[in-house]
């Protein structure tokens, strides 16, 4: 499965807010009410609203945090945030338990699930001065240059994820040579987090692109390859392998 076409999200990160300055910024541009997800070691900081436990407007936080960047949620313009405490929040509800609970606010929902961490897999499949590159056929990707790859499937290991994306896109088995790097961002299309883990691999036979999914797999100079690429992450790991030489 390919992976959204995301270029990097810009924002205004570690701004400390407390209970005196943040009601300066409890509403945004049009008026409306601001929300803030506020995190700490898994667990959310609600309050009771209409019967409900909601996502807290700025003016309804007791203590300082940080905002530090915001969740493309729709809506109600929301930011995830970082608490200053004292102490460990045990009271709080656990961000892994809200989904069973009856009296959750569906913004609270939707919140939790925007601050998952999404993690792809990526292969570097260089072979001499060349490296593989494969043109989504379809989605964000169509038309689109990128590195095999795609999301990490539920209970399978990043080497082994790896190696069934490529297969799947490539049409071909190949062998992991060793890690090549991570990197986090967010999405500036989706918001979300994204983790993307690179692995130098070697491909065992000829590319045979699935053209569902797949328009074309070409070798292409390692040197023109940081200049195709439509995310900003895969050009930069891709410019270190040719700089390492290994």
């Amino acid at each position: 499965m390919r992976v959204l076409a995301d270029s990097a999200l810009s924002w205004s990160a570690g701004r400390l807010a407390t209970p005196e300055t943040q009601t300066h910024w409890a509403y945004n541009a049009h008026g409306a009410a601001m929300k803030c997800y506020v995190e700490s070691d898994g667990r959310i900081y609600l309050v009771r609203r209409d019967g409900l436990l909601d996502l807290p407007t700025p003016d309804e936080v007791p203590f300082s945090f940080d905002r530090v960047a915001p969740l493309l949620i729709g809506g109600e313009e929301t930011w995830f945030c970082v608490p200053h405490l004292t102490e460990h929040p045990s009271h709080w509800p656990s961000k892994d338990e809200v989904d069973g609970l009856s009296d959750v606010a569906a913004s609270v929902r939707v919140a939790v699930h925007a601050t998952m961490p999404r993690v792809v897999v990526e292969g570097l499949c260089i072979e001499g001065e060349t490296l593989l590159l494969v043109k989504g056929s379809r989605g964000l990707n169509d038309g689109r240059w990128s590195l095999p790859g795609g999301f990490l499937r539920f209970g399978e290991t990043p080497e082994d994820g790896v190696l069934r994306e490529i297969r799947e896109e490539v049409g071909a088995e190949a062998r992991i040579l060793r890690f090549a790097g991570v990197h986090g961002r967010l999405g500036q299309k989706t918001g979300l987090h994204w983790i993307m883990l690179f692995y130098r691999t070697a491909l065992l036979g000829s590319p045979r692109p699935d053209p569902d999914e797949i328009a074309e797999a070409r070798y292409v100079p390692l040197s023109e390859a940081p200049g195709m690429l439509h995310d900003p992450a895969m050009a930069e790991v891709v410019r270190r392998e040719a700089a390492d030489g290994t």
